[in-house]
């Protein structure tokens, strides 16, 4: 596939999202930015919400990692639907009971302003380096199908990027956002389906075939029961669980799109459904994973030593134009619909979290706005220098750290919400950020010496409910000894 084709239907498809964001964002307020009125159509926050879950990270890496992890990944995915049933059923309920925009303003009101600001921070940094790392990967794959044959600088390849998402969230915020993810969540559907149809029509197989090599590859098996594993059944269906929560049901950037629904029951609405759609997208990514092998294998095409490039390699230069054209925009759809909410919901936590918006007395409304735009575009930068640096180290290493960083900083945000809920206890709101930062160190400590010090236990995701539980603990020493507070 040349490049001023991949690139026309870039640009098509960013055409799309520009016209969607125009007939939005027409007189859109503070309140349509933050929360889209609180008139967003659950169907349509749901299916968005597909896209948001994912990203160009998992289009590429879940299928290339079949071959080694099999359908492991799915234990984590059942997981995920106990997770989002606790979101609908206590964590929803909450924030609209409090009326919330920021979800951490909920750690205001139980704890103190200490733990607000560390809550969002956290969230703010997690979200900041994991959406720059994503775009980063993304930018690469058009940067060496695309730009270097033009010889286009990376720096500039990297601002025209920003530059497109900043120019369909400026004005709109979630307003926009509901509907533009749900356009990219269907590209991105189809991108997956369109290339499953592409290696059937290649390899001649109809549904049947298709369901039978992927059940009968030694690749397909789902259930692993060594306990010392990274992979052993419970400790990743367990982990499921906790990521859904934290990544979901404790992150603004998923919640903000759910607390924008008409009300409580359309928001539940819209995550039951989600589940249910969310399970399947995931069992046609592990599939495709076992096809894309199976036609490696048939055709002679020899594997990448990076499993990642398995899916770019045979789309764009052995499956044909269309299935070029329908990976091309896939990819787009899976990094955009993941990266384009966090500037609004970066913007939005530190609006509200750090600098007080909602507090600040005689506050216009046109001053709101204008700080919001300031705020929205400088984080624009933020996510573009932290690119930039990525390309300065030029280490795929330093990616791999920056998702492992996400999750020891939701393990402070598990542990902080659990502690709100049940615990009922106040604490001395001005420890709190020592012991949120303390817990993530000790995990750090026990994941680096586990092998050594626990008989050749390999920490997984589990790190992220000892993470909350160490904050937990830590929580309760720093507990007043006055009368319990009101969640």
């Amino acid at each position: 596939m040349s490049p001023a084709l991949i690139l026309a239907c870039v640009g098509g498809y960013f055409g799309f999202l520009l016209l969607i964001a125009w007939f939005t964002s027409r007189n859109a307020s503070n309140a349509a930015y933050f929360l889209g009125n609180k008139s967003s159509p659950w169907y349509a926050v749901a299916f968005g919400l597909i896209g948001d879950s994912l990203s160009g990270v998992t289009f590429i890496s879940v299928p290339g990692k079949v071959a080694a992890d099999q359908f492991s990944y799915l234990q984590i995915v059942f997981g995920y639907v106990i997770g989002y049933v606790v979101i609908a059923e206590v964590l929803l309920p909450l924030y609209y009971r409090l009326n919330l925009t920021s979800i951490y303003s909920y750690l205001r009101q139980r704890f103190g302003p200490h733990s607000q600001k560390v809550g969002a921070l956290f969230f703010i940094l997690s979200r900041t380096t994991g959406a720059a790392a994503r775009l980063f990967l993304a930018a690469n794959v058009f940067q060496t199908f695309v730009f270097d044959q033009w010889n286009v600088p990376f720096w500039l390849t990297v601002s025209i990027t920003i530059a497109l998402i900043l120019a369909y969230t400026y004005r709109g915020g979630i307003k926009t956002l509901v509907w533009t993810d749900t356009f990219q969540s269907t590209f991105l559907l189809l991108g997956v389906v369109l290339s499953i149809a592409a290696i059937a029509s290649e390899l001649n197989l109809g549904l049947s075939g298709l369901i039978s090599t992927v059940r009968e590859s030694e690749m397909s098996k789902t259930f692993f029961w060594d306990w010392r594993a990274t992979n052993y059944f419970w400790k990743q269906f367990l982990s499921g669980i906790f990521i859904a929560i934290v990544m979901t049901g404790l992150d603004q950037n998923m919640m903000q799109k759910n607390l924008s629904c008409r009300s409580l029951r359309e928001a539940k609405k819209n995550i039951y459904s989600f589940t249910g759609v969310m399970v399947l997208v995931n069992l046609l990514f592990v599939s495709l994973g076992v096809l894309l092998f199976h036609y490696a294998k048939t055709k002679g095409v020899e594997i990448p030593k990076t499993t990642d490039h398995l899916f770019p390699t045979l789309a764009l230069h052995h499956l044909g134009a269309f299935a070029a054209m329908v990976f091309v925009v896939g990819l787009t759809a899976a990094t955009f619909s993941s990266a384009d909410s966090v500037l609004t919901t970066l913007t939005t936590s530190f609006c509200i979290d750090w600098l007080g918006m909602e507090e600040r007395k005689g506050f216009t409304d046109a001053q709101k706005t204008a700080l919001r735009h300031k705020v929205h575009i400088g984080f624009a930068v933020v996510l573009w220098l932290v690119i930039l640096g990525f390309k300065a180290l030029n280490s795929k290493a330093v990616i791999d750290a920056i998702f492992t960083l996400a999750s020891y900083t939701y393990g402070p945000l598990l542990g902080l919400f659990a502690f709100g809920l049940f615990a009922k206890l106040s604490v001395r709101d001005g420890w709190v950020p020592l012991i949120c930062c303390a817990s993530p160190l000790i995990c750090f400590v026990i994941q680096t010496n586990s092998v050594r010090w626990l008989n050749g236990y390999k920490m997984g995701f589990e790190l992220l409910m000892l993470n909350g539980l160490l904050t937990f603990i830590g929580l309760w020493l720093i507990r007043k000894p006055t009368s319990p507070a009101s969640a």
